[in-house]
């Protein structure tokens, strides 16, 4: 068989439901809030774990209510859904003492915790990982926080990916020369933080399994963007030199820019001796590939004649529409792809095979669209069951289901207030043509 028919077939991501998850019958009991403690739990939920997420009701999680332009979809916040699929929801007040021994009976029964609270904040609650390993001591507890648990800049801090960003070092080589310095698009500390820390959770289930015991992790946001940097603290560390901002451009590769073409931006690279005679053979000037500035890596590499070669890249895209440029990579050897919008990526008919836009039914919300996963794995593929749900929404299963408790009993708490759910503001409660006469769903 065809190799690329043979991996298609082997991925095919219509059979995912088909076949089994690795983390299945690992629970994971998560008390967090914004994106990097939920992106944590998230990709260890896509694998198979069981996540309860415990909110504070009846607001919730305060990503409910981060959206863009303040605009919410059947009430709920667009930028909750990417990192909490296929969880529980549940809402415990946690400030009373009855609310803490729910949390503590959860913990008994749960493999991982992830938190991101502010560096200390649930020792002095009371359910921080010293009191949890006295209950269970095979618990792993991950603890997501700015600045990390301990050190001169970890106690009292809050963090946002923003800071993050700044305190890594990151913003600090971004943007162009003379210009202010530009922010990721994105979470970047956030996400990448969250992987790294489902990571060493995997590891740490990995030491449970040769020993039986639990163990506290500690990731810090700010540390984590800090390994994304490549060689910039590197050379810092050997030779003094601070890396400045390069725009667009890749110092490394020599050749690799953003181009502007007639009809938008190309991004185009040559990194080897044998791509940049491509993509000379393609601007039709051979002679270039042989020019002494030119011929090596190690001769494109320097700023100078980087410069130089650009300048003739530039003029020759700017002739060019994208499409044009595309097609000359593929055919000469040299890597080329336009700068894509979401609306680009939303349609793109590569990314739709691999699942990688994914489109999916969902009992309360009804068609969703997402991204999809991340890793292919051809037998415990991950997976998206559901949709991030209102605060609360699964209480009723998950008391009943894990601790036991009566339908009396959870009326009695909640009465209480120690048991909680929605409250009835856009960001946490249901789309407004959902009745509870429907029931949960």
């Amino acid at each position: 068989m065809d190799y690329f028919e043979w991996t298609e077939q082997l991925f095919d991501h219509a059979k995912v439901f088909d076949k089994p998850e690795a983390l299945r019958g690992i629970r994971v009991l998560e008390l967090t809030t914004l994106v990097l403690g939920p992106t944590t739990a998230d990709f260890l939920g896509e694998f198979g774990a069981e996540v309860v997420k415990v909110e504070l009701p009846p607001r919730g999680d305060t990503m409910r209510f981060v959206t863009p332009e303040g605009t919410f979809w059947k009430n709920a916040s667009m930028g909750f859904f990417p990192e909490n699929h296929s969880k529980y929801h549940v809402g415990i007040d946690l400030h009373s003492n009855e609310g803490k021994a729910l949390f503590k009976q959860l913990a008994a029964k749960s493999d991982i915790i992830v938190e991101n609270f502010r560096a200390g904040t649930l020792d002095t609650w009371g359910i921080g990982y010293r009191d949890m390993r006295e209950i269970n001591p095979r618990l792993i507890y991950v603890a997501d926080s700015g600045f990390g648990q301990w050190g001169p800049f970890a106690q009292g801090r809050p963090s946002y990916d923003a800071v993050a960003q700044t305190v890594s070092g990151m913003i600090g080589i971004s943007g162009f020369p003379g210009r202010p310095p530009i922010l990721c698009g994105i979470f970047i500390g956030d996400w990448f933080g969250g992987l790294m820390a489902a990571n060493a959770a995997l590891v740490a289930l990995h030491h449970r399994t040769k020993t039986g015991e639990g163990q506290f992790i500690d990731l810090a946001q700010s540390e984590g963007l800090v390994r994304t940097l490549d060689w910039t603290w590197i050379r810092a560390g050997l030779t003094g030199r601070n890396r400045a901002p390069a725009g667009n451009h890749d110092e490394a590769i020599g050749i690799a820019d953003i181009f502007e073409c007639r009809d938008g931006y190309v991004a185009a690279a040559a990194a080897t001796d044998a791509e940049f005679a491509g993509l000379c053979e393609a601007m039709g000037d051979r002679a270039l590939a042989a020019d002494p500035r030119f011929k090596t890596l190690e001769a494109r590499q320097k700023p100078e004649h980087a410069r130089a070669a650009l300048a003739r890249v530039r003029a020759w895209a700017g002739k060019l529409a994208r499409g044009e440029v595309e097609a000359a990579a593929v055919k000469h050897g040299f890597a080329a792809a336009r700068v894509a919008t979401a609306r680009d990526r939303y349609e793109d008919r590569h990314l739709r095979a691999r699942g990688t836009v994914s489109e999916y039914e969902d009992p309360l919300y009804g068609p969703m669209v997402e991204h999809g996963l991340g890793p292919k794995l051809s037998e415990t593929p991950a997976r998206i069951k559901w949709a991030a749900k209102p605060v609360g929404w699964h209480n009723h299963d998950v008391f009943t289901r894990l601790l036991g408790l009566s339908p009396s009993r959870i009326k009695e708490l909640t009465e209480q207030k120690v048991i909680g759910q929605w409250a009835e503001i856009p960001g946490a409660k249901p789309p407004s043509e959902w009745t509870p006469e429907q029931g949960r769903v």
